[in-house]
């Protein structure tokens, strides 16, 4: 590890929310780097894929989204979920560089009208992510296909995505990690005077 770490909170909706916004980006990013190496002719196209890559990083959209659509922290960690559950019902759907804008703007869109009481307008979301009304709503609906409407996701499977994404960037700990490795570190202490006295 270089660089300074940041100690993160136990709980993601006490998270500072661009670091934890950043941390979500980042694992699309991973996932965008992988996918973009697989063949193209293993890569069905879908109503996601763009011609070429946007001109936008998915660090800079992720940001953009989250501030312009008013993520709360639920939906930023609910997005991977729905990764996760639409690749187990359609394996030969992917994340890559061809997908990822789409899929975010649209996991976003169903990620506020399922978690929070009040939320935008699809209009408002198009132009927040760059598409058109008409494609927007085309795209909500081949998520919740995808998906087969299984939209909510349990706090223990939150917290659970947000523990994975802190343990796997070298710059993070959670501070209960912190506390258990400095007590560990403590009685490692305590038995090595304890042996060396003898």
């Amino acid at each position: 590890m270089t660089g300074p770490i940041t100690i993160m909170p136990d709980s993601y909706y006490t998270a500072d929310f661009e670091k934890l916004t950043r941390l979500v980006a980042n694992m699309f990013a991973r996932v965008v780097a992988h996918n973009d190496r697989l063949p193209l002719n293993t890569q069905k196209p879908t109503r996601f894929h763009s011609r070429a890559p946007p001109n936008i990083s998915v660090d800079e959209y992720m940001q953009r989204v989250a501030k312009y659509a008013s993520l709360e922290p639920a939906c930023l960690l609910i997005m991977l979920i729905y990764v996760d559950r639409i690749c187990e019902r359609n394996p030969t759907f992917t994340i890559s560089s061809l997908t990822v804008h789409r899929f975010i703007i649209t996991a976003a869109v169903i990620a506020c009208k399922t978690l929070c009481d009040a939320y935008c307008t699809n209009a408002h979301y198009a132009k927040v992510g760059g598409v058109s009304m008409h494609e927007l709503n085309s795209l909500e609906v081949e998520i919740l296909r995808m998906m087969g409407w299984h939209l909510v996701a349990t706090q223990e499977q939150l917290e659970q995505y947000y523990f994975t994404l802190v343990r796997q960037d070298s710059r993070m700990v959670l501070h209960s990690d912190k506390t258990n490795a400095e007590r560990s570190h403590d009685v490692v202490a305590c038995s090595q005077e304890s042996l060396a006295s003898r």
